[in-house]
């Protein structure tokens, strides 16, 4: 499993743990549906944003559109970014 994808896995998790599970990790990978239609709630976007930030010591600035954490893909492409950028760094 390579890097990419262990941070999707990670990632897909921390969306399970938000959620309560209502979206599985599994859900979360398919990528079949958006993370809202799986239901995936604005509070548990939040809660998601939050816990990025705090286990990846990175600051999600999304400028209020969460737009970017409806589908796995782009949100680990938005947080490899921001770990390529180093600690503490936000975009």
């Amino acid at each position: 499993m390579g890097d990419a994808e262990r941070l999707r896995r990670v990632l897909a998790e921390m969306i399970a743990d938000v959620s309560d599970g209502r979206v599985s990790a599994e859900e979360a990978l398919a990528g079949r549906h958006s993370l809202s239609a799986l239901g995936l709630t604005s509070l548990a976007r939040i809660r998601l944003i939050d816990l990025i930030e705090d286990t990846f010591d990175i600051d999600v600035d999304l400028n209020g559109d969460l737009s970017s954490a409806e589908e796995i893909g782009p949100l680990a492409a938005a947080v490899s970014g921001l770990l390529a950028a180093g600690p503490g760094r936000s975009r």
